[in-house]
């Protein structure tokens, strides 16, 4: 056998196994949800038909009016929490020799970004609670 069949065969080998993984862990799965469906009782009734959430009974139509500055919230929340990651890597690289002044001009660029979004949904109004 020639050197470049061994590291194919080598390297379709390793895909074999997981292959094989992926299989047995599909396998266990089915095996598992079957089991469950086949060993549970099935007693329908009307509560358990019900919809149910935070132990309130539902009442009226399914479809519930959200204002949309909670979604604005949210966001504004993910925007900043986002961006607060970037906040470390920075203090890392501002402790390297050289870097020191570079990375601290870069720094106020996004932190005035991040003034200037959160002045516009100030000056919006998002951030009013009414």
């Amino acid at each position: 056998m020639s050197q470049p069949t061994v590291l194919a065969s080598d390297y379709f080998q390793s895909y074999s196994v997981v292959g094989l993984l992926a299989v047995v862990g599909v396998l266990f799965v089915a095996v598992a949800f079957g089991a469950g469906r086949l060993l549970r009782p099935v007693v329908p009734t009307p509560e358990k038909l019900l919809t149910y959430e935070c132990g309130v009974d539902p009442v009226g139509e399914g479809w519930a009016h959200t204002q949309v500055r909670y979604y604005v919230y949210a966001f504004l929340y993910v925007v900043f929490a986002v961006d607060s990651i970037f906040l470390f890597p920075w203090a890392t690289v501002f402790a390297a020799p050289g870097y020191g002044a570079t990375t601290l001009v870069e720094m106020f660029i996004f932190l005035g970004f991040l003034a200037v979004g959160l002045l516009y949904a100030w000056k919006k109004g998002v951030l009013e609670w009414t």
